[in-house]
């Protein structure tokens, strides 16, 4: 297609000569065509690409270069779940699909918020009734939630994320105009608060001696340290952020792999917590719903902002807005998952997983490297000596020497330099290859 200089203005498009809007080191020799549209500074505030694209992009130009080592790549790399989905709650996403097909079982648009009954089955079987149904959300998982969060935030709160941490708490802060620019020098943003989680204070941040912060985003079990926060810990935090009048979002997504006694599952096990907390959680690891799409989000009924307006009706709002409400298909997979037998299904996946990390730690313990995770969540998190250099050093030469995909702490934000993240999301047999390769080479 053609542009006339009509249909350029017609568009709302200027072609212009290459040096009217780009630096002079992007400076090509032909015209080009832009819009008069200005970018969102925040985005380009933000550093590098998202990380785990990086990884397949770093992944892909080793293909590239070795084409024949294609078959011979393991990957321990990015949280995603390999085994089946179970037969019960597949049952559950046939049935809904079935329905679709059926002038007695068809539904359009749902309610934003979630059906009513997979609502209530998550209140009662997920949260023995600590939560009312209507204070929980449906959606197409935490991650996506993550953002909502953020949107209703705003610009103009200072969040505090646990370093390292999962990269969406900081990226959607840059992304909403909470930060200044990063410094280069110790790659943190302005205007959040680190909070260091070190093996020295196991892993959980220690937020009273920090800056106050209007949101605190803590994930446990963590991602990507594996460690999971004990009820005296927690409670710690509740009660500073009350006295602080922070709001807590905390990301209960590896929940079901808590295996050890004693170990909350939710925040809201915790007295006070629905005075200051909000919880994202998702299916994607309790039932092999990564690429399904369903999670939830609990905002209590009497969390309430500086005003005395109620958090709800705000997150409500973006919700109803900019949400239709998760697949009637998948929120029939849902509640498959809730059922006895679907929680029955579950437990064997995570058990599955579990030892698959039982696998991973042993044998990383076994090569003399120090561990940790890997016991009530699916991530194992390895200290790596000064020698094999940076924790990008180490993934780029496990995955030459190798062949296995990992990802390096640094990812995870400066805290997570010199460790290296290794995922139980494998098939056994793929996790037994990769630990006798590592052996093999890291001995």
């Amino acid at each position: 297609m053609k542009f006339s200089t009509l249909s350029v203005v017609s568009l709302g498009l200027v072609a212009v000569s290459v040096g009217a809007f780009v630096p002079n080191s992007q400076k090509v020799a032909d015209t080009k065509l832009y819009s008069g549209v200005e970018r969102n500074e925040n985005f380009a505030k933000l550093a590098g690409g998202y990380l785990f694209p990086e990884i397949g992009r770093r992944r892909n130009a080793y293909l590239e270069e070795n084409p024949e080592m294609a078959d011979k790549i393991i990957s321990l790399g990015i949280g995603d779940t390999t085994k089946p989905i179970p037969e019960h709650i597949l049952s559950g996403l046939v049935e809904g699909a079935k329905k679709l097909g059926t002038t007695e079982g068809y539904s359009g648009y749902g309610a934003e918020q979630g059906q009513a009954l997979l609502r209530e089955k998550i209140a009662k079987v997920l949260y023995n009734d600590l939560i009312d149904p209507s204070e929980v959300f449906v959606s197409d998982g935490a991650k996506c939630d993550i953002m909502r969060v953020q949107q209703m935030f705003g610009s103009k709160v200072t969040s505090a994320v646990q370093d390292p941490s999962y990269p969406v708490y900081v990226d959607t802060s840059v992304m909403m105009g909470q930060t200044g620019l990063q410094d280069e020098s110790i790659m943190q943003y302005e205007n959040i608060v680190y909070m260091p989680c070190t093996p020295e204070n196991g892993f959980f941040p220690d937020y009273a001696s920090l800056p106050r912060a209007d949101v605190v985003y803590l994930c446990s079990p963590n991602n990507p340290t594996g460690a999971a926060a004990t009820k005296e810990q927690l409670t710690e935090i509740v009660n500073l952020c009350k006295e602080r009048g922070s709001i807590l979002v905390f990301d209960a997504a590896y929940a079901p792999f808590i295996r050890s006694e004693g170990v909350p599952k939710s925040i809201f096990e915790i007295d006070g917590a629905k005075d200051i907390a909000i919880e994202v959680n998702s299916f994607s690891k309790y039932a092999g719903f990564t690429g399904v799409r369903l999670g939830w989000t609990v905002v209590p009924s009497n969390l309430k902002f500086k005003d005395g307006s109620l958090v709800r009706d705000d997150f409500n709002r973006v919700m109803t807005t900019a949400f239709n409400g998760a697949s009637n298909i998948v929120q029939s997979g849902g509640l498959a998952c809730l059922d006895p037998e679907g929680q029955k299904e579950i437990s064997e996946l995570i058990d599955y997983y579990l030892e698959n990390a039982k696998i991973l730690r042993e044998t990383m313990e076994g090569l003399g490297f120090t561990v940790h995770g890997g016991t009530d969540a699916p991530y194992v998190f390895v200290e790596l000596p000064e020698s094999m250099g940076g924790s990008w050093d180490a993934f780029s030469m496990i995955l030459d020497k190798c062949q296995v995909v990992t990802i390096p702490g640094a990812g995870f934000g400066p805290g997570g330099e010199g460790f290296l993240r290794l995922s139980a999301f494998a098939p056994r047999e793929s996790v037994i290859e990769a630990c006798k390769r590592l052996s093999e080479e890291l001995k």
